[in-house]
């Protein structure tokens, strides 16, 4: 089974990443080696600090051995992605990969006969996703409103399918233009009749997304391999995640923002240091949501 995104999986299937990832931040050194004797190869066509460092402890400490593949180390792009895709699946039990096109992604999962993990790419980062939804759930479980604003980028697109499955109620407000991909608003809209809980909510007003809201998530207005000049950079400055905006929001609410952030961009120095920020407990769960989902695949 592949994961390319959140598109493929059920409920269920979810709850059980994040109860088995509840089960490993809580048994963190003595958790049982499930991934002993396998091998994994993880791709790096753009770099990373909290993917590197998470997926390497998480197979290692679940008994598994890891080997990073950086662009210029292997011959991406010079050999077909199918013949790449036969050969390590020679060699490995899984392929994790952080590129710029899912396009990628998706042959290589086409001709692998081993599972695939998207790390992130242009239109998903569904790992991410894992471990927003770890925290949610620890802090305010999911009977929620979350409110992202910004850019309806790959963050987005993945966190608009997870709130869906889980029946937590989302706003996306971004400037006109910069919705989240169409296909994954249909596909949370199906998610939301299918299991009868949440709603999903897209608008250009970041005051009627933040009314209320007991989540608030931001990422950076301008992702990695993505090109907005200062004219568009302008739309998005009513969207930043500030004193003002928080205001808006319930009391005890909390702030959400996936990192690296461009601090005084999409969110201010004192929001993203104050007591409602929870980045870094954000930040330390992808490794145990990628625990979680290892335990799932495997």
């Amino acid at each position: 089974m592949h994961f390319l995104d959140l598109d493929t999986i059920e409920r269920e299937d979810l709850l059980k990443i994040l109860k088995y990832g509840e089960h490993f931040k809580k048994h963190r050194k003595n958790h049982e080696k499930f991934l002993e004797n396998k091998s994994f190869g993880i791709i790096f066509e753009k770099p990373s600090t909290r993917t590197r460092i998470s997926f390497d402890l998480a197979i290692h400490e679940s008994g598994g051995h890891l080997i990073t593949l950086n662009k210029n180390e292997i011959h991406l792009g010079r050999e077909s992605l199918k013949d790449m895709a036969k050969v390590l699946s020679r060699y490995l039990d899984g392929i994790i990969a952080r590129v710029y096109s899912h396009k990628m992604l998706e042959e290589l999962a086409k001709y692998s006969e081993i599972p695939v993990i998207n790390a992130l790419s242009d239109i998903a980062h569904p790992c991410q996703t894992l471990a927003d939804l770890l925290t949610i759930k620890e802090i305010k479980g999911f009977n929620i409103k979350l409110a992202y604003l910004g850019d309806g980028n790959n963050v987005c697109n993945s966190l608009i399918l997870g709130a869906s499955l889980v029946g937590i109620d989302m706003y996306v407000a971004t400037p006109k233009g910069y919705e989240p991909n169409s296909y994954h608003v249909l596909k949370a809209l199906e998610n939301i009749e299918k299991y009868g809980e949440g709603s999903l909510t897209i608008t250009n007003s970041p005051e009627e997304a933040l009314k209320e809201a007991d989540v608030i998530y931001t990422d950076v207005w301008v992702s990695m391999g993505d090109k907005k000049d200062e004219n568009e950079l302008k739309y998005f400055k009513p969207f930043q995640i500030n004193n003002n905006a928080l205001k808006l929001a319930n009391d005890d609410c909390i702030v959400m923002h996936c990192l690296p952030a461009v601090r005084g961009n999409e969110i201010t120095d004192d929001v993203i240091d104050s007591e409602k920020s929870v980045i870094y407990q954000q930040a330390e769960n992808r490794l145990h949501a990628q625990k979680g989902l290892l335990k799932f695949l495997y």
